[in-house]
């Protein structure tokens, strides 16, 4: 969308201030009474989750979720969970307005960053560890132990005698 309105001929402090209304107009997409149309919201949040990019690695203990998050500071990052074990990551980046900058290129992704993840029927939610470094986020969830197999109980046999 910003290098259409680039090529409109919009410079980068318009299409910023443009960005800035379809946010505060996403803040109203859940008041009773809307259409029944996907929200804006729901709309952001799609696109937000396809440009995450993430990889998810099963470990014999635990399962890893890697996603990059550049850019981001700490306090930025969020991480949750949700109801039916679904494992949220998101952040949020805003392009830091300066006056009098001219940007004669922008290619950087800023806006929401999100991604979802459906945790494994063996994930310990008790355990999730969640380190940053590098803009990249680690999210480790311990899996739950497998049950020990049941060792059949020894009955022990007795001869010639009756109870």
């Amino acid at each position: 969308m910003e290098m259409a309105l680039r090529d409109m001929g919009l410079d980068t402090s318009m299409i910023s201030a443009i960005q800035d209304m379809l946010d505060l107009m996403d803040t109203d997409a859940d008041k009773p009474g809307q259409s029944q149309h996907p929200s804006k919201a729901y709309i952001r949040d799609t696109k937000a989750m396809r440009a995450t990019p993430a990889d998810v690695i099963e470990y014999p203990n635990s399962y890893q979720y890697v996603v990059d998050m550049p850019g981001l500071k700490p306090d930025q990052l969020k991480v949750h969970l949700e109801e039916d074990n679904v494992l949220v990551v998101s952040g949020d980046r805003k392009r830091e307005k300066e006056e009098d900058v001219k940007f004669l290129k922008m290619e950087r992704r800023v806006g929401k960053l999100l991604k979802k993840f459906v945790l494994p029927e063996n994930a310990d939610t008790n355990k999730i560890n969640a380190n940053y470094q590098d803009g990249v986020l680690t999210v480790t969830v311990d899996k739950v132990p497998p049950p020990e197999p049941k060792t059949p109980k020894l009955i022990e046999v007795k001869v010639g005698q009756r109870e």
